[in-house]
């Protein structure tokens, strides 16, 4: 044994070799099954397809890094279900491509954010956050109001989607465009923020 432990740790070689191999077994033991589970794979009750408009803006979401200060995974502790709602769920994010649960917090926690504030509260906050809470340190995202979301790409998203399990429909599909065409690039971020959580909520 003495010797096994003096070969892994003065031969890195082998220090990484047996370092994966642990690794691979951890994940088969811990993660492979989690992809078994219909809790895990399945949507919780009420949970659908993001619209055209909340799929652009989640887009834009992504695209402006709002995911590296917050998060949208409240773990189940009483001092996160209290301030946030309940705790977050994987039959939530089913849809999600890639799920945005994360763990930074900078900013509070978005995953039950929907309905929370009006659409107007909302469009202030994004156009200068110390407008309605003094002390924020979010920056100001002015050129959402000036820019038209992306109407053009959103079919092939949808599209794109559709191949890894979204159930999107060819109705759906079709009427993409119309949905965010002449729409701001505010119109659908605060959409899909909008939408963030409502399931779970109304389920309850």
């Amino acid at each position: 044994m003495e010797k096994i432990q003096k070969l892994i740790e003065e031969h890195v070689g082998f220090l990484i070799v047996f370092t994966l191999i642990v690794i691979s077994v951890a994940g088969l033991v811990e993660i492979v099954p989690l992809a078994f589970q219909k809790s895990t794979t399945e949507p919780v009750a009420g949970v659908k397809p993001y619209t055209a408009l909340q799929l652009a803006g989640r887009d834009i979401y992504i695209r402006e890094g709002c995911y590296n200060c917050h998060s949208q995974m409240i773990r189940p502790f009483r001092s996160e279900t209290e301030r946030y709602g309940h705790y977050s769920v994987a039959g939530e994010s089913v849809y999600d491509h890639p799920f945005q649960w994360g763990s930074k917090r900078t900013g509070p926690d978005l995953a039950r954010v929907g309905g929370r504030y009006s659409d107007e509260w909302q469009r202030v906050h994004l156009m200068n956050p110390r407008d309605v809470v003094p002390e924020s340190i979010m920056p100001a995202f002015p050129w959402l109001a000036r820019n038209l979301a992306d109407a053009a790409s959103v079919p092939k998203k949808m599209e794109a989607l559709r191949k890894v399990g979204v159930p999107y429909t060819d109705k759906d599909i079709a009427g993409a465009t119309a949905e965010v065409e002449g729409k701001s690039e505010m119109d659908a971020l605060i959409a899909y923020l909008q939408g963030l959580g409502l399931a779970l909520k109304n389920a309850r």
